[in-house]
């Protein structure tokens, strides 16, 4: 399948594994990028650009297609060293950077010197605009079903998607929520080259994560997943646990007045010993309204075909069979 992402990243399926805390290490980046797609390290997952560095030569000794990093831009006051990661992305011979979180200008003009194809994520149009005006060459446009951060505005893909269709020059593809065939063809429908997907790829066997996590994704329904740190403007969605019910607890009782150290203990530092060490109520991990679609743990390299192989049946059978035959719906 041929599409503007296909061609511009140089990968066989328009198939992207976006950046995930503590998930996308080399291992699932070369698992995604060999099975066709295009997999991403998760640079701040790396403490130093150094670490950076030493991810990405593991992740070239892994597979030999491209792959991306990953750069969310925080707002902290005391924000990593991005130039560093930069110069680190750019010394490892990365050709896709995907930037996340705020406007990427600082690094954007390092990056397209280099010749790095860069796309940023955005939850609104309007956002997505500010990013194509800047430069980037395509972008990730996020709906509301995500896991992490899907933004303020709570616009679901199927009026988000098609939203970005009318806007935007360059390509773009559907984020949040994407699992299945028929998310495929349906975000093809409404305008995007092609998917990201997070929480489908957690639960694959090669995604370098605590078995309890995966398990915790095939469990949960599409009921399952919450919205915590709403009331400090950094709306997150995430699974449900004790650490969760807790943090919306507080968030109940304590209202307008409620700061981040009151909530730090179930969101600070947890990932490690949720994704890692598989202590599934240390605190709150982000989870998508797809793991309700999630009923099975299989290889990226089975997953991606079985997405493709059913998606162009769907697209060469029963969608055509509507025009050619007239059959109802």
């Amino acid at each position: 399948m041929k599409t503007a992402i296909t061609e511009m990243f140089g990968i066989e399926h328009p198939i992207i594994q976006g950046g995930m805390h503590w998930v996308g290490f080399a291992e699932m980046a070369a698992a995604v990028s060999n099975a066709g797609g295009l997999g991403i390290i998760t640079g701040l997952t790396q403490r130093t650009p150094d670490d950076l560095a030493r991810e990405i030569a593991r992740c070239h000794e892994m597979t030999d297609r491209p792959f991306g990093v990953n750069l969310t831009f925080l707002p902290i006051v005391n924000a990593p060293d991005y130039a560093g990661y930069a110069q680190a992305i750019i010394r490892g011979g990365v050709k896709v950077v995907e930037t996340a979180g705020n406007n990427p200008k600082e690094v954007l003009p390092y990056l397209k010197e280099a010749g790095i194809k860069v796309i940023h994520k955005c939850t609104s149009v309007r956002h997505a605009l500010s990013a194509q005006k800047i430069g980037v060459d395509a972008l990730s446009i996020d709906g509301f079903e995500c896991a992490g951060h899907p933004g303020e505005d709570d616009i679901p893909n199927m009026i988000l998607l098609p939203l970005a269709a009318r806007n935007l020059e360059i390509p773009f593809v559907a984020s949040g929520g994407f699992g299945t065939a028929e998310q495929m063809v349906a975000a093809l429908a409404l305008g995007a080259s092609g998917i990201n997907m997070g929480t489908r790829f957690i639960a694959t066997k090669e995604a370098p994560v605590h078995d309890n996590v995966k398990q915790a994704i095939v469990r949960a329904s599409e009921l399952d997943t919450r919205l915590v740190m709403r009331p400090l403007g950094n709306t997150e969605r995430v699974i449900t646990n004790a650490a969760v019910e807790r943090l919306l607890e507080k968030e109940r009782k304590l209202g307008a007045d409620i700061v981040f150290e009151d909530i730090a203990p179930e969101v600070a530092g947890v990932y490690p010993k949720v994704m890692r060490d598989g202590e599934m109520d240390a605190g709150a991990w982000s989870c998508g309204l797809i793991a309700g679609l999630i009923d099975d743990i299989p290889s990226v390299q089975d997953l991606i075909d079985r997405i493709m192989g059913e998606a162009e049946a769907l697209i060469q059978g029963r969608l055509s069979d509507f025009v050619t035959s007239g059959n109802l719906v």
